[in-house]
């Protein structure tokens, strides 16, 4: 799996900082799915499960982003399904 997630050119990412702030972001690439708060976490867990947001992304890429999510849950103490 490689540790890198490609930069999307239908994404801004100063968009995702404007929007949300000096966050952590799943995607720290795009600056998509913050993961800061519970709420966050949750939202962007549902969201990477839309297929429709997971096609953006290569197979690779959907799993780190999922990893990174899940430790974000973990942290705020946030269950989530094992999909």
């Amino acid at each position: 799996m490689s540790d890198k997630i490609e930069r999307r050119e239908d994404v801004n990412p100063e968009e995702g900082e404007r929007k949300y702030g000096d966050v952590e972001f799943a995607d720290p690439v795009n600056n998509k799915y913050p993961v800061d708060t519970p709420e966050h976490v949750r939202a962007a867990w549902s969201y990477i499960n839309h297929k429709d947001n997971a096609a953006k992304y290569d197979a690779d890429e959907v799993k780190k982003i999922k990893k990174r999510i899940r430790r974000a849950a973990k942290k705020h103490g946030v269950e989530i399904s094992d999909e």
